[in-house]
């Protein structure tokens, strides 16, 4: 976690953490009020209702579950329903059942965010570029090519990095944040009456008396708080103390007061429920919004397209995706990273979602399902964590379950009346993503019980080398290799081959923590594995999820024990063997024929080993074998 003073953290947290619930007001209430199969109209009774369910769904979802409680239960510093389920896997120890659970709420969670990582940029920007239509009607036209040519520039320049831009970020969001305070403010010293909508008598009341009408409404409604996922998944740069003093100290303000100046507006003038959010502003203001918006809803994607990013790389570690190209782009900031694979297939994906929905009111009935999902998964993870780790009385854990799992829940099945309307959508996206996983996870169990088989032990493989007195040529040979149970493909197949063996041989094994960040002084571990004089060591490099896997620098890491092992070599001048395992589709029974060739196609079209562990081209070789499912 960074060192940083609380005063730049602060203004950094305003710029990546809430740049998501912070464009909400763009589109929120509009899709409240524009519900086709709904009849929510701006009525009184209707908009007081509203405002109420808005209000307490802010105040108990974000500010008292993520705010309060969520961001308490960090990895290591860390957030995120990966991390948490990370951090539950390694408390939880030999309780494999539990354990089998949690990853599974982990995948599903991971995977309903990828969902949310495509609907975000959509719905954003295009909410955003529609305020052109308020200013001027004739500029309808003019919203689809101007929304993919934002999206279109935001994709390509991600590869660049976020360091230069996400200088500019805090600032821009302070202003955005005053100016939502600023539009609200006038419209609630004109009207009142609407403060009297923070009683949740008045959301009581909506559903007692339009039972179904609110309960259809809670699933828009839902679109207020999404991104507060963000709060938790962004804890790791900023950390807890920043993410609550901005919270507290201007979004969660600036919010209320902008939603409760739409209600105050709608009650005057109904015709503004079209768009409430423009409407706010006088007219020859709309541009300059909508310049502001479109920065606003261009960072709130950035933040978005970064999480998925940081998510796949976890994703990596946790074995749950094949290898991924992995572009760091600041020195400085190691969770400043670039994906291409998931860069380019977020933007496939929004260019296709832009083109089939083409307005962000018909995205918005896409959108729920995939945030009350996250939200329910994280606050079940939550739960375990705080009965099996932190101990929490019965009635605590009965108390937040029926309070804030109950309202979750409510959305949830609100979103589900959405199912055939759009919300199929997320869900679609998440099932292939959950597929993804779990095929690759146990396609890399079947291949690597295979592999082990063609290894053989590795003290088998020592005592075979000093009977048969192999060769020995000058040098230093390293073998990436998981465990040091068995022999490195590439190191039999070079001594078979080859018939020499180099003076000196590393068995360099990345171990894979469930924890975010290993400390350099904690990475390194040294053994010699044969006799004194053999020159066999092996080299345990422990990694968080979010450490760089550079062997390179792991190497030299290990030089000061390697000579104090009395190894003198130039590990600058060290030679890397990876072993190479082509997978083929087999008869296997626990994969089916289309499961194994997916296991396949992704297996051949995984990244380079030698770009991920960061190894000279000049200097590596691959040697393997064949291995069928």
């Amino acid at each position: 976690m960074s060192q940083k003073p609380l005063g730049p953290l602060t203004l950094g947290a305003l710029g990546v953490v809430f740049g998501d619930i912070g464009t909400s007001p763009l589109y929120s209430l509009q899709t409240v009020f524009s519900i086709e199969h709904n009849t929510v109209e701006p009525t009184h009774q209707d908009v007081y209702g509203v405002i109420s369910l808005v209000f307490w769904s802010i105040t108990v979802v974000v500010s008292i579950k993520y705010v309060a409680f969520i961001l308490r239960a960090d990895n290591d510093g860390e957030g995120g329903i990966l991390a948490l389920a990370a951090l539950l896997r390694s408390k939880l120890g030999s309780d494999r059942h539990t354990t089998a659970v949690v990853l599974l709420l982990g995948i599903v969670g991971a995977a309903l965010f990828y969902g949310d990582s495509v609907i975000t940029p959509a719905i954003s920007v295009m909410s955003a570029v529609e305020g052109l239509e308020v200013a001027n009607p004739g500029f309808a036209s003019w919203v689809l090519p101007c929304s993919v040519g934002i999206l279109a520039v935001l994709f390509v320049v991600q590869r660049f990095g976020t360091e230069v831009v996400g200088r500019a970020f805090g600032p821009v969001m302070v202003c955005w944040f005053v100016l939502l305070a600023v539009l609200g403010v006038p419209h609630i010293a004109q009207h009142p009456e609407i403060l009297r909508s923070v009683s949740p008598t008045y959301a009581i009341l909506f559903g007692i008396d339009r039972p179904w009408v609110a309960f259809v409404a809670m699933g828009a409604v839902v679109l207020t708080i999404t991104g507060a996922e963000a709060l938790y998944a962004d804890m790791g740069h900023f950390g807890a103390r920043p993410i609550r003093l901005a919270w507290f100290g201007l979004v969660f303000p600036s919010l209320l007061l902008n939603y409760l100046g739409q209600g105050a507006m709608m009650l005057h003038d109904p015709s503004t429920v079209a768009n409430p959010f423009f409407s706010l502003a006088p007219s020859w203001a709309t541009v300059p919004l909508v310049v502001l918006a479109t920065l606003a809803t261009v960072i709130a994607s950035q933040a978005v397209i970064s999480g998925a990013f940081s998510v796949s790389r976890q994703a990596v570690r946790l074995g749950l995706l094949p290898r991924l190209t992995v572009n760091h782009t600041s020195r400085e900031e190691g969770g400043q990273i670039y994906v291409p694979a998931i860069n380019w297939l977020l933007f496939g994906g929004v260019l296709l979602l832009v083109g089939v929905f083409q307005a962000s009111a018909r995205l918005a009935t896409a959108y729920g399902l995939a945030v009350t999902g996250t939200l329910l998964l994280t606050t079940g993870l939550f739960l375990l964590l705080a009965h099996h780790v932190w101990g929490w009385a019965t009635w605590k854990l009965a108390l937040f379950a029926v309070v804030i799992g109950g309202a979750e829940l409510t959305f949830f099945a609100a979103n589900l009346t959405k199912l055939v309307t759009g919300g199929w959508l997320p869900l679609l996206i998440a099932a292939g993503v959950v597929v993804v996983m779990t095929t690759w996870r146990t396609g890399a169990k079947l291949v690597t019980e295979r592999r082990v088989e063609l290894e053989g032990p590795l003290t088998g493989f020592i005592e075979e080398v000093n009977e048969h007195k192999v060769r020995r040529v000058p040098g230093l040979a390293v073998y990436p290799h998981p465990t040091l149970e068995t022999t490195p493909l590439a190191l039999r197949a070079n001594t078979d081959f080859n018939q020499v063996l180099h003076e000196h041989v590393v068995i360099l094994r990345i171990v894979n923590e469930d924890v975010p960040h290993i400390r350099h002084v904690d990475r390194i571990s040294v053994d010699d594995l044969g006799h004194e004089d053999d020159g066999i060591f092996a080299v345990s490099v422990r990694l968080g999820f979010n450490d760089d896997q550079d062997i390179p620098k792991a190497l030299r890491l290990a030089a000061p024990q390697l000579v104090e092992s009395e190894m003198k070599v130039d590990v600058a001048q060290a030679r890397y063997f990876l072993s190479a395992i082509t997978v083929h589709r087999g008869v296997r029974p626990e994969l089916p024929r289309w499961r194994q060739a997916l296991f396949v196609a992704m297996a051949h079209n995984a990244a380079n080993r030698v770009r991920v562990f960061h190894l000279p081209p000049d200097r590596t070789v691959a040697m393997g074998a064949h291995v069928d499912l």
